[in-house]
């Protein structure tokens, strides 16, 4: 009877320890948790400020397009182009 009380006694005592480090697993794991979810928010936050410096930068690469576009190409004193200018590509045709 003795011996039967002291292996209940060793058999609470190990569940007692095995609950002890599954509450510290539990500790742990929500603290790994919340520490993941903190990096993850700070991720998509440089993520969209991304998406939107690229989008942006792409407008002003198209304004950029566009005003090289309409800049007058040729002489100052000469409004048409000479034969030998419509040969070299001009820096508007290399950018499009």
């Amino acid at each position: 009877m003795i011996s039967n009380r002291e292996s209940a006694r060793r058999s609470r005592m190990r569940k007692q320890r095995h609950l002890d480090e599954l509450w510290s697993q539990v500790l742990r794991l929500r603290t790994d948790n919340h520490s993941l979810l903190d990096k993850l928010n700070h991720v998509t936050d440089c993520h969209d400020r991304a998406l939107e410096e690229i989008d942006h930068l792409k407008q002003e690469a198209s304004a950029l397009r566009q005003m090289l576009t309409d800049l007058p190409i040729g002489s100052p004193y000469n409004n048409s182009p000479s034969s030998d200018q419509s040969i070299i590509p001009t820096s508007v045709d290399l950018l499009l």
